[in-house]
């Protein structure tokens, strides 16, 4: 003989020569050789493993206090214990004690991948992740939603959940937002085989999300190459000069030329145009020569244009001075002033005061 105690939190099944006898509540039991108990926790579920579940539940005993759930393929089940959320349970028969714990069950169906809301959000960070997959799309983004490599719908801007039930879930992300797309410059030659490099920039938004992504292979590679011939297009038709001097026409052309391009691409385009030049390095050197040239041939012209206007200038005050004896005194005071103002001492004995400055002046003159 054996004893055995069993505690208030725990039930025992007895087996006798391998057989199901009955359940045994708490207390000390004397057991024979042939006899066998399996313990089982009140707080947790029921899994013997001496016998089925059928079994336990034949038998009105036990039955009385379980709570029972039988979830489906197909489904799950929200386990909640005394009113708060324990765990998910999975297809299958599943038995709780009742004794000292409320159990409540919901049965949520996940034939759907997409959730339909039936299932709290705030219990997702109670579930392990094995069970679902979380999507976010932000407020600039749509969502391209695909089962089994299938399109299924566009998803708005929200959080979504999915269940892991055997189908394959993806949701492609489109930026709905208005994108710029920079065109690196290769050279190119002009009408005037000068080869010449230009950095265009262009700004898109995309319009169809579905067909941009199953109808053009890298729709961005597309419009990348629409914009770099349309360059060539329009640089091997004219001169280094003339696209210089027409920097918004090559633009404009550019942008026209992808704008008719739209369709075929579902995207539409807001604006484009050039960001720079780039010359071969021996171009830039004899432009930069002209340049100097030109602008020191326009500062000849401004000093002698002044030079000019100077000799006027004094040539009228000369006439003035000649036809007007007061003016040309009062020109005469203005220069012994200004003489004045750099000489240290002077001694001056009666006589005319302005006559003896113009002598010395004169003598100093002479």
């Amino acid at each position: 003989m054996r004893k055995i105690i069993i505690n208030d939190n725990q039930r025992g099944f007895l087996f006798k020569n391998g057989k199901y006898e009955k359940m045994l509540t708490a207390g000390k039991y004397n057991l024979s050789r042939n006899m066998e108990v399996e313990i089982a926790r009140l707080d947790a579920a029921i899994a013997p493993k001496h016998c089925t579940l059928d079994t336990l539940l034949a038998d009105k005993a036990v039955s009385q206090y379980l709570d029972v759930i039988e979830v489906l393929d197909m489904q799950i089940a929200l386990h909640y214990v005394n009113g708060v959320f324990e765990s998910i349970l999975k297809s299958g028969r599943h038995a709780f004690w009742n004794i000292h714990q409320n159990h409540r069950f919901t049965i949520v169906d996940i034939s759907d991948p997409m959730m339909n809301g039936k299932v709290p959000e705030h219990i997702f960070s109670r579930i392990a992740n094995i069970y679902y997959t979380k999507v976010e799309i932000a407020d600039y983004e749509k969502g391209r939603l695909y089962y089994n490599s299938k399109f299924i719908k566009l998803l708005d801007a929200g959080t979504y959940y999915f269940w892991k039930n055997g189908t394959k879930v993806d949701v492609g992300i489109v930026d709905t937002r208005l994108t710029q797309l920079n065109i690196a410059g290769q050279e190119i030659l002009t009408l005037d085989k000068v080869a010449v490099r230009i950095n265009f920039v262009l700004n898109y938004r995309v319009t169809d999300y579905v067909n941009v992504l199953t109808q053009i292979d890298n729709f961005t590679e597309q419009i990348h190459v629409c914009a770099q011939l349309a360059l060539r297009e329009f640089v091997g038709k004219h001169k280094l000069d003339e696209i210089l001097d027409s920097k918004d026409e090559l633009g404009q052309y550019v942008f026209s030329k992808l704008k008719a391009k739209e369709q075929d691409l579902f995207v539409t385009f807001s604006d484009a145009g050039v960001k720079d030049i780039i010359l071969p390095g021996e171009v830039r050197s004899i432009m930069n020569t002209v340049l100097i040239a030109e602008k020191r041939a326009q500062a000849s012209i401004i000093t002698r244009r002044e030079e000019v206007a100077s000799t006027r200038s004094l040539l009228n005050t000369a006439r003035l001075m000649d036809e007007n004896q007061t003016l040309y005194r009062l020109k005469e005071l203005e220069y012994i002033e200004r003489i004045c103002e750099n000489v240290g001492n002077i001694n001056l004995s009666g006589g005319d005061m302005l006559t003896q400055l113009a002598g010395i002046i004169g003598a100093k003159s002479s």
